[in-house]
């Protein structure tokens, strides 16, 4: 049965449409009270019957915003993301979204009140990046309510957000970078520090390495989970987020060294602390056999290193930025560099380090001037410089 027009009184049509069975097997329609001529109500039903055969929503989702996004993120995100990833779309839309926007019906929910939403969030303060990532999460919500035939458009589309301001990137120069490797190699996590600062990973990265990833024979490393801190206390491993992330990075000679003689002092610490030492194979630890936790790394030791060399303060991400601009600096090719930093794409490596590519040209441009100016020891021929000099055209023997 796919509807039906039942008469009410004049001119007073009830049409049904038959929309399948809920979880529960019960069946579901769609009621509608038409007023006018027959030929009124037939006309609305074949309308919604031509959306409902095209995969339309024929009926506005009636559960609030909030009971849809339980279930949204229950059965839809869940699946598909990282436990991290996952909470951090909790705590946005039970933050900035839910408040706003919670109560409303799902189907009646309209740009103007997205964008309403949007406004109250920048005039709090928030930055234009958190503003973004939340359409990012409430558009793909949208989205999949679209695919389960809940709503016909998503509320998201042309609703415009602050420009997003990037955050200008810290990078030690050459120089720099010397004198804080001569402070950090005296200090008990001078390896950590020459391996971030060599090999561009991520803090996520390196505080996740473990013995059996360290390839001592090839130099090499391998970098296949990360180490991320649980709110309220603890740590989570996980697998890298994208098959780019996960890599092997070669090692410098002086980061292999400092590596072997980390390990040796790991090896006292061990013995010291014996029954305390909790063992669980990671390459930095803290005095117990536990993973360094990111917070006092940077606070309690980056802070005193770079005091102590006179150095601006700088994150630890800044020292993956440092890698990437040193690199590129000392003219290793694009493609390398992208590989050795696990990014996506070359394309994002050029516009995160497009700062370095005036200075990358440059070069290039006199070593392409210093190949064609070689004549191989003959005298080369003088060059008429164009507005100073005429310049003659040899003519051409026709044949």
């Amino acid at each position: 049965m796919a509807g039906q027009i039942i008469c009410r009184g004049k001119n007073v049509w009830l049409v049904r449409i038959y929309l399948g069975r809920d979880e529960s097997g019960k069946r579901i329609y769609l009621n509608k009270t038409i007023h006018g001529p027959r030929k009124a109500a037939q006309a609305w039903l074949n309308q919604r019957l031509t959306e409902r055969d095209a995969g339309v929503a024929v009926k506005p989702a009636q559960q609030t915003l909030n009971e849809y996004l339980d279930r949204w993120l229950e059965t839809a995100a869940k699946p598909k993301v990282l436990p991290k990833t996952l909470l951090g779309y909790r705590n946005l839309l039970d933050c900035h979204i839910r408040p706003a926007l919670g109560a409303r019906p799902l189907g009646k929910i309209s740009p103007l009140e997205v964008q309403q939403a949007f406004q109250t969030m920048q005039e709090k303060g928030l930055s234009a990046r958190t503003i973004e990532y939340a359409r990012m999460i409430l558009k793909q919500a949208f989205r999949q309510a679209i695919q389960w035939r809940l709503l016909t458009f998503n509320p998201c589309d042309g609703v415009p957000i602050p420009r997003r301001e990037r955050r200008e990137m810290q990078a030690l120069s050459p120089e720099q970078a010397r004198r804080f490797l001569a402070v950090a190699r005296g200090t008990r996590h001078g390896a950590l520090f020459e391996l971030a600062l060599t090999t561009g990973l991520r803090p996520s990265e390196y505080l996740a390495l473990k013995w059996e990833d360290i390839d001592f024979e090839r130099g090499t490393l391998s970098v296949v989970r990360s180490l991320d801190a649980e709110p309220g206390g603890g740590y989570r491993l996980e697998e890298t987020k994208t098959r780019n992330s996960r890599r092997v990075v070669k090692l410098l000679p002086g980061v292999l060294s400092a590596l072997v003689e980390h390990r040796q002092a790991q090896q006292r610490q061990r013995e010291e602390a014996g029954e305390r030492w909790k063992e669980q194979g990671f390459v930095f630890t803290n005095e117990l056999g536990g993973p360094l936790e990111r917070h006092n790394l940077a606070h309690r030791h980056l802070r005193k290193i770079l005091e102590e060399a006179g150095l601006p303060q700088i994150r630890l991400y800044d020292l993956r930025h440092t890698a990437a601009t040193l690199a590129l600096s000392a003219g290793v090719p694009v493609k390398v560099v992208s590989e050795m930093l696990g990014h996506s794409s070359v394309a994002l490596t050029l516009d995160v380090y497009s700062h370095v590519l005036p200075h990358m040209q440059e070069d290039a441009a006199r070593r392409m001037a210093a190949l064609l100016e070689d004549s191989g020891g003959e005298e080369a021929p003088k060059r008429h410089t164009i507005g100073t000099q005429p310049v003659k055209i040899p003519k051409r023997n026709v044949m």
